[in-house]
């Protein structure tokens, strides 16, 4: 894993992109040579926009999901994801095509084989991603620990060893109690620093809760790292490989001390700029859209065509939140709050397929121009709901130090939740967001939602 910007982009996906963008620049390139009088043309502007191309394709078809081998999906969704890719790439590259200088020098038959090429690119590429790829870092990983905590870890590198690295064993602490794992991979407990060498290991992870007591000799983990071997701790791992802060490993020390977190004044007034100036651009284009779905809901089930609702948002102050109403009038009409759950007998027809398409949320926009809600951002919740969560679940109101957001790292991580398990699997994305929030991830988070809605993902 390589961190730009205080984000992790896994070294294999930036070979893939560089060879697809290498192939890519090659394909236009050689579309312009292969014309007559490609002799004359001006290659100081041909190339740069050759570049631009290349470029704006990886680009895309990163967001699209394109490089993201999805774990235990079935290959039903890596057909979809590759399907998708090939049909919103190759008109936006027939655009591209049509805009950039070189369109005067080629032949339709010429650029239309050019995006043939690039949608077979997007076939194999797809297809690779979805059955994996040879390992191309030679990470090798020693596991520090017998218990859960390590167990997990072994499962996380094994759903991708390209990615996180191969498992080379497990190194047993002093008093870690029952092995849960595989004894076979536990190596004999000699100096740690030695067992690193003899097995060519190149990072440490430690996968222990209680690193006091003898479980593990620090002096022995700060060898390792002397050594030049990487030492990582749960918290670290999991942020890296997952995209998430487990609360199970989590410790307020490595909060308190580690990284990130980042409030300052040049970041807020950055955020609050994009923030404004998109949610006037999408309500501009989503006009129309909305007229016609406030005026289906007023046909179905009458007025309020919206739906105000209180929910916590930055600091823990409540607001309301503004939907297009998708549940009948009578919804709560004892008065006690439910989670809404999947095929929820309260929602219209309407209302199930505006949640379907994320229609239901647009009116948010408005919330996010009087300064209430962000773009991207945690979701807000019900303050009953809150009250719940913050006795139920470590480090829950930390979420709450950032804007609530329109969309956010957990819905297009995670699919829809509807239970106590499933808010603490979001409240780890919520977390790493909280944690890494910069533009560059805003922007990465927008354009997957974007991926989201058009495929359907997680939508109740």
């Amino acid at each position: 894993m390589l961190k730009v910007l205080r984000q992790y982009f896994p070294l294999r996906t930036l070979h893939q992109a560089a060879i697809d963008a290498a192939l890519l620049l090659s394909a236009a390139l050689l579309a312009v040579q292969l014309q007559t009088g490609a002799g004359t043309v001006d290659w100081t502007l041909i190339l740069p926009s050759a570049v631009f191309f290349a470029l704006a394709m990886v680009g895309l078809n990163t967001v699209m999901g394109l490089y993201r081998r999805p774990r235990g999906a079935p290959s039903s969704e890596a057909f979809r994801r590759v399907a998708l890719s090939v049909v919103i790439s190759v008109p936006i590259a027939l655009v591209i095509f049509n805009l950039l200088p070189w369109s005067e020098v080629t032949s339709a038959p010429t650029r239309y084989a050019t995006l043939a090429a690039l949608g077979l690119l997007l076939l194999m590429r797809g297809l690779g991603a979805r059955w994996g790829a040879v390992a191309m870092t030679g990470s090798r990983v020693m596991i520090v620990g017998v218990g859960p905590d390590a167990e997990e870890v072994r499962r996380v590198l094994a759903e991708d060893p390209s990615r996180h690295g191969v498992l080379v064993g497990f190194y047993p602490g002093v008093n870690d109690g029952e092995c849960v794992v595989d004894p076979r991979k536990t190596l004999p407990q000699s100096d740690l620093l030695e067992a690193v060498r003899e097995n060519r290991v190149t990072e440490v992870v430690v996968a222990l809760r209680e690193r006091r007591g003898g479980n593990v000799s620090l002096r022995a983990l700060l060898d390792c790292r002397l050594a030049g071997v990487k030492v990582t701790d749960l918290s670290s791992f999991f942020e890296r490989t997952s995209g998430q802060i487990r609360v199970d490993s989590l410790r307020a020390s490595w909060l308190i001390y580690g990284d990130g977190f980042r409030q300052g004044f040049l970041r807020t007034a950055v955020k609050r700029c994009f923030d404004v100036v998109c949610s006037l651009v999408l309500l501009i284009l989503a006009l129309p859209v909305m007229l016609v779905t406030a005026l289906l809901v007023l046909l179905e089930d009458g007025a309020p065509v919206f739906y105000k609702q209180s929910r916590v948002g930055h600091g823990g102050r409540a607001f309301e939140v503004i939907k297009f109403r998708s549940m009948r009038r009578d919804a709560e009409k004892d008065g006690k709050p439910r989670w809404a759950s999947a095929n929820d007998d309260r929602v219209t027809r309407v209302g199930r397929v505006i949640r379907k398409l994320r229609i239901d949320e647009l009116p948010q926009l408005f919330n996010v121009l009087v300064g209430d809600m962000s773009l991207v951002g945690p979701r807000p919740e019900r303050p009953y709901f809150v009250d719940q969560l913050v006795r139920d679940i470590p480090f829950y109101s930390v979420r709450h130090c950032v804007k609530p957001g329109v969309t956010g790292w957990a819905q297009v991580r995670y699919q829809y939740g509807s239970t106590v398990d499933d808010s603490i699997e979001k409240l780890q994305y919520d977390l790493y967001y909280v944690k890494n929030h910069t533009l560059v991830l805003d922007v990465a988070i927008l354009f997957e939602t974007v991926r989201v809605v058009l495929t359907g993902e997680g939508a109740q």
